[in-house]
């Protein structure tokens, strides 16, 4: 994890210690939206049972694909600082002048 003394200095970053916590309260927050809306479906079946079927399986289809989504966007952050890192690491060696 970080301190709060990595706040005040620019020698590390911060964002990869935090992302791993930011796509677990992503991913709940998907789920929740989710929840919701399966519920939501369920109260349209009693008005129109096609619509409120049709809303469930709306709701799983994008439930599913917003934590692909999510991940692969926080996978996007970490791969850039990794870049960071790596070509860092050449510059101290040498290779890249």
């Amino acid at each position: 994890m970080f301190e709060f003394r990595d706040l005040l200095q620019w020698d590390r970053f911060v964002t990869p210690s935090i992302i791993k916590p930011f796509y677990t309260l992503i991913v709940a927050l998907i789920i929740l939206l989710g929840i919701s809306g399966l519920l939501s479906g369920l109260a349209m079946m009693a008005i129109s049972p096609f619509g409120g079927f049709i809303m469930i399986l709306v709701t799983i289809a994008s439930t599913i694909v917003s934590v692909i989504f999510a991940r692969i966007a926080c996978e996007f952050i970490l791969i850039t600082f990794r870049i960071n890192e790596h070509l860092g690491a050449l510059r101290d060696q040498g290779g890249m002048r």
